[in-house]
Formats: C-alpha cells, sequence, structure tokens
C-alpha cells in the first residue's frame, strides 16, 4: 500500500454459528483490498448479550487498520465483507453471524446517513472498549483515553479468550 493513509479501528462481533471463522474471514477479506492493510487484531472477548438478552453470547475483537479508502468507501468494503458472510440485518441488537462497526477513522468526526464516526455508543459499550484498549489503550475519543474509559463501564461478564491476536489467521 501507497500514498497516505488513515488509521481506522473497527469493531467486530457476532453469536451465530462460529463467530470467531466470520470475524477472521472479515478481517481477511478487508486485509485483501488493495488500499486496506489490517495492523492490529485483539484476542477475542466472550460477552453476554446486550440490549436484547435473550440469545447467545457473542464474541467480539477489535481491529486496527491502515486504509488510504474514503470513510464511505471502508463501510462500503465492510458492509460488502458482512454480506459475503451471509450476514442478514433483521433485528436492533438481536443475534447475528458477523457485525463490523467504525469506531473510529482517523481524527474525523463524521455525521452523515448511515456513518457517523467516532461511532455513537462506543463508550458506553465494555464490548467494544475492552478489545479496543488491548490494541489501542492510549488511543484519544473525546479528549479522554480509551483505557481510561474501559474503567469507567460495566465490563461485568466480559472474558478475554486465551485466543492470542493470530486467531484471525486461522
Amino acid at each position: 500500500m501507497s500514498g497516505p493513509s488513515n488509521t481506522v479501528y473497527l469493531s467486530l462481533g457476532g453469536n451465530l454459528g462460529d463467530p470467531a471463522k466470520s470475524m477472521g474471514a472479515a478481517l481477511r477479506l478487508l486485509d485483501a483490498d488493495p488500499d486496506t492493510d489490517v495492523a492490529a487484531v485483539s484476542s477475542l472477548y466472550r460477552t453476554p448479550p446486550w440490549g436484547k438478552l435473550d440469545q447467545p453470547d457473542f464474541l467480539n475483537a477489535a481491529a486496527g487498520l491502515s486504509t488510504r479508502l474514503s470513510p464511505r468507501a471502508l463501510l462500503d468494503l465492510c458492509l460488502d465483507a458482512e454480506r459475503k458472510l451471509k450476514r442478514v440485518r433483521e433485528e436492533r441488537w438481536g443475534p447475528r453471524l458477523i457485525d463490523i462497526d467504525i469506531l473510529v477513522f482517523g481524527d474525523r468526526i463524521i455525521h452523515e446517513t448511515g456513518l457517523e464516526v467516532p461511532h455513537p455508543r462506543m463508550l458506553e459499550r465494555a464490548f467494544v472498549l475492552a478489545p479496543l484498549a488491548e490494541i489501542a489503550p492510549d488511543l484519544s475519543v473525546g479528549g479522554k483515553r480509551v483505557a481510561d474509559r474501559l474503567v469507567s463501564v460495566d465490563a461485568a461478564g466480559i472474558e478475554r479468550l486465551p485466543s492470542g491476536r493470530a486467531w484471525w489467521w486461522a
């Protein structure tokens, strides 16, 4: 990859089928794009459901990317990866095979239809902050480090799995 790039952080999750396999496949699809390189991936985290509680636990992870794509083009790439992995959007906060959210795109603030960056609810969600703090503890969002934000949210039930960071290549 050559030319100017942006550092981007994503949240990935799922609780249907084999979420680790789906998230790994999604990261490999993103990494295959000539304008995007996966630079860092967190461990896997088992997390209780959020929003809609009567469903299986989720697996979550965070990834750091370097990309020359625009924010909208990266969103399209993420949505295309979800489609290729058979993601069906039926129920808000409901069960899913794969979910990819753009958390931070460089230092940009974006308010467009279907795209808000920084992600508007990321700072409330330990299942987002725990994996993100593993790979980018000093990342500042809203003037405060991610690691510091993590200690101020309820992280009950979140478990870092002994997967290591290379799980996504499996």
